[in-house]
């Protein structure tokens, strides 16, 4: 048995769990992507409601238009009551039938504006349901990841945990040795192929094949400093 196999079960272990924490590290993005996707059906809505808002604002303002003149001419014939001359009591009539017409005019703007106000409301329910729909969509999936996402974590502590394990077997200068190489090299052990490393597939001197077949210690890639291994 080649003296790296120890090293080959605590770097498939390790393999395993470099998988498992870039997916762990991936989730939290999905979810913020899936949630991006709400965005533009959330801008939808926002505009919809702006036109709902303002196309009432409308209603409202021929309303009060209405109502203030209403009031204008209920106090005008009230007053019609005090006058002493037929000139004055003419100037008020006058004065009436002009914000009579005025009423006209307002309440065409109300009809107006009360037709528009009925697809602005359409508008807003459909955008409304696109939302939910896509809400719904969302939260299905975002649910998912989350389930996910704890067995990923389960099966990281579970990896760590044989880590451990598979790291005790491993001599002390050679895990010393692998350590410093996994920052900087992955996989930190490769097999000799032929000639050349695994990893950096630079041809070896003749005399790195040969220690590497006499399985006696760990041989270094000249180039790379991975640990070789004849497969």
């Amino acid at each position: 048995m080649s003296i790296v196999q120890p090293l080959l079960v605590l770097q498939e272990i390790d393999a395993r769990l470099r998988t498992l924490q870039q997916e762990a590290r991936d989730i939290p993005i999905r979810k913020c992507q899936e949630q991006g996707r709400l965005r533009g059906a959330l801008e939808a809505l926002d505009q919809a409601q702006a036109g709902m808002k303002s196309a009432q604002a409308r209603v409202n303002d021929a309303e009060l238009d209405v109502k203030e003149r209403r009031e204008k001419i209920t106090k005008l014939r009230q007053q019609q009551a005090t006058l002493k001359t037929n000139k004055e009591f003419a100037a008020m009539n006058l004065e009436i039938a002009t914000l009579e017409g005025q009423i006209d005019s307002c309440e065409a703007r109300q009809v107006t504006a009360l037709d528009g106000l009925t697809p602005a409301q359409a508008r807003v329910a459909e955008a409304q349901g696109k939302l939910s729909e896509q809400q719904a969509t969302v939260d299905t999936f975002v649910k998912e990841l989350d389930t996910r996402l704890a067995a990923v974590q389960q099966e990281i502590q579970q990896a760590e945990t044989e880590r451990l394990a598979a790291a005790k077997l491993v001599p002390a200068t050679f895990l010393t040795h692998y350590s410093r190489l996994v920052g900087r090299r992955w996989p930190p052990v490769v097999p000799l192929e032929g000639q050349a490393c695994g990893g950096c597939h630079l041809t070896q001197p003749p005399s790195v094949p040969h220690s590497v077949r006499r399985n006696a210690t760990l041989v270094a890639c000249q180039s790379c400093g991975r640990i070789l291994y004849i497969p």
